[in-house]
């Protein structure tokens, strides 16, 4: 009777013949887990997740799920006699990594989705080597060294908390279950003392940039090229992370004021960098940059000078100081006094990019209807380079010598005090200085700031649309289109013009056709446009007047109908630039002006020409005081000369 009873209990009892098996997929992808029980009659199975009480539909042998986290999986499985046994718990590991190279067919043997990383590092700190494979099953990982396995290295990371001399050698890890066995790229394991250490990556506390080009002179002749360089260099240093401000055709006054609104952005760490196109000239080794309201002739007062710029850039303790300048050198009357700059003390990491060498011209190209500094030109073909930014700067200058136009007459110089490796590409670190960078974030924005976009509903039913758009940070350009329209109101047309007025002194008779050609490239293409050009001058709230006209359907006349928006002081005009310096300035402008002799008219160069060049300025010798001849004053160079100068294609 016992042996009787003992084997009926024993025909009750639930036996899990196979559990489900652990496995590592990439996320969303389908997984089904099994298992496999020998019971009495009929069996129920009910799987459980670590975080819910029963997986809902889980009422099968077979459970099929889409992975999307890491999650434990347990198997209850029961009979109508009350007996229960629970599978083994299995995980389901989910890596939310590249599974480039993944078979779509994949079977679930192991598949190596990252490999180990070569590592070189100090001794006494912590080796860490780490292996991903995906695998159904879930791979099992052996690590080796040099060739023999380490018994207790079993995971997907090995670590060495406290690593010696002896723990260099070649590493790789065994990738294996059921179905393959797979081995990891080898890598190289270099122990070193901590003077053997590579230096850490050079960053910036931020990247701040400054760019001017003066084109329409009110004394001197007009140039064409800082236009479009400064245009293409502004958006080439925003991929580097710089927030750009970029100026056409700043006064005296102007130039200081955005001057010093550039040298509030910088601070300890962070990259500055100054970019002038337009004339210039070099006096007693100093450098000066021409305003667009310098009489002629000019002298040291008149202009700003470089090295001050680059002494006030250093007191405020720039990782990086960078000075490119796209003009002339030509050398002023030694009689003349220059101004006085203290001297700093050997703080480093200062850059000067000059166009041309000393008492040398700079010139621009015109190629095809487009005008360029040839200095520019070949700094914007590599400025995005990783690089040392001095190694930039000398391929610039191998490019440039060997440009047939300028031999001879034009060559890259570059001066620098560079004791670190930097890097226009460096990375911004934004960690540790919060504050600093809120601070300049605000200041930035303030110059580059839109205003947003406008829909306008006209009585007669038509929408119109404002949108705004910034060439420079100082020329906005407005566009207006007809969105909707009325039955009642046909042929509309659209006009806009701004309150108070501002000229367009790129739409004047020998304005640049490269100004339109940005406009022209717009990908929608607008009803009007109005540009508005020196917004730096502007004073009060800028108002934009909008007079949409239309044929009335019935009366079959023109109707004109007006609204105007208020958009306050978009871009740079904000910083109300005319406010810094001007009494100075003023002062300056009447004690120079009995020693203006007029504008000096400049043709444009002959575009029939496969290639024309001029310089940016002319030779200029400085006039110590009024009374002197007209032969002390700026010299020209013979336009004539110019013209009839060929150069091969």
């Amino acid at each position: 009777m016992t042996g009787s009873r003992n084997s009926q209990i024993m025909t009750r009892e639930i036996v899990i013949v196979c559990h489900p098996v652990s496995v590592c997929v990439p996320v969303n992808h389908k997984v089904t887990l099994r298992v496999r029980a020998e019971g009495t009659g009929i069996l129920n199975y009910q799987w459980f997740s670590e975080d819910e009480n029963a997986v809902p539909g889980g009422t099968e042998s077979n459970l099929a799920i889409t992975a999307t986290k890491t999650q434990l999986f347990v198997c209850r499985v029961s009979d109508h006699f009350h007996n229960y046994v629970f599978s083994e718990w299995v995980k389901v590991k989910v890596l939310d990594i590249n599974k480039s190279g993944l078979p779509v067919d994949w079977q679930g043997n192991p598949h190596i989705a990252i490999n180990p990383k070569p590592q070189r590092i100090q001794q006494g700190s912590k080796l860490i080597l780490h292996c991903v494979a995906f695998g159904i099953p879930a791979p099992n990982y052996q690590w080796y060294k040099n060739g023999r396995p380490l018994p207790d290295k079993t995971s997907d990371t090995l670590q060495i908390a406290h690593s010696t001399s002896e723990h260099a050698g070649s590493y790789l890890c065994s990738v294996s279950n059921v179905l393959e066995e797979r081995w990891t790229d080898a890598v190289d394991v270099n122990i070193v003392q901590p003077d053997q250490l590579p230096p850490a990556a050079l960053t910036a506390t931020d990247k701040v940039a400054l760019l001017i080009g003066n084109l329409n002179y009110s004394n001197h002749p007009v140039l064409m090229a800082p236009l479009m360089d400064v245009r293409e260099l502004a958006n080439l240093l925003q991929q580097l992370d710089f927030r750009v401000v970029s100026l056409l055709d700043l006064t005296m006054g102007e130039m200081r004021s955005a001057i010093d609104k550039f040298l509030q952005l910088l601070d300890r760490g962070v990259y500055g960098l100054f970019y002038y196109a337009g004339h210039g000239y070099e006096h007693a080794g100093r450098n000066y940059l021409v305003a667009v309201d310098a009489p002629q002739p000019y002298r040291p007062e008149n202009c700003i000078c470089v090295q001050r710029v680059m002494h006030k850039m250093q007191e405020r303790q720039t990782a990086l100081s960078v000075m490119l300048l796209d003009t002339c050198r030509k050398w002023y009357n030694q009689n003349c006094i220059p101004s006085a700059i203290m001297p700093l003390g050997p703080s480093g990491n200062t850059v000067y990019g000059y166009a041309t060498c000393e008492d040398a011209e700079a010139f621009e190209v015109q190629d095809g209807g487009k005008s360029t500094g040839i200095f520019t030109k070949y700094l914007n073909k590599h400025i995005l380079q990783s690089e040392k930014v001095t190694h930039v700067l000398e391929k610039v200058s191998e490019d440039l010598g060997k440009d047939p136009l300028v031999t001879g007459k034009q060559a890259v110089e570059i001066k620098h005090t560079l004791k670190e490796p930097r890097s226009l590409a460096d990375q911004v670190r934004t960690t540790g200085h919060t504050r600093e960078l809120h601070l300049r974030d605000v200041c930035w924005k303030q110059a580059n700031e839109l205003p947003r976009k406008k829909h306008l509903m006209f009585l007669c039913g038509a929408e119109v649309e404002l949108c705004f758009s910034a060439l420079f940070s100082n020329v906005l350009v407005v566009f207006a289109s007809v969105k909707t329209t009325d039955n009642r109101a046909q042929d509309c047309t659209v006009t806009l013009s701004s309150i108070p007025p501002i000229v367009d002194i790129f739409s004047k008779p020998g304005g640049s056709e490269e100004m339109d050609s940005l406009l022209f490239n717009k990908s929608y293409n607008p009803n009007c446009s109005l540009r508005l050009c020196s917004l730096q001058k502007l004073k009060e709230s800028l108002v934009i007047k909008v007079d949409l006209h239309y044929t009335n359907k019935d009366s079959k006349l023109r109707h004109t109908e007006t609204q105007r928006v208020e958009i306050g002081k978009p871009l740079v005009a904000s910083c109300e630039l005319y406010r810094g310096n001007h009494v100075t300035s003023d002062k300056r402008q009447k004690a120079t002006s009995a020693r203006t002799v007029g504008n000096i008219s400049n043709s444009k160069s002959p575009t029939n020409q496969s290639l024309a060049c001029r310089p940016f300025t002319r030779k200029a010798v400085c006039a110590p005081n009024p009374a002197m001849s007209r032969s002390n004053e700026p010299e020209e160079n013979d336009e004539n000369e110019l013209q009839n100068f060929y150069y091969p294609p």
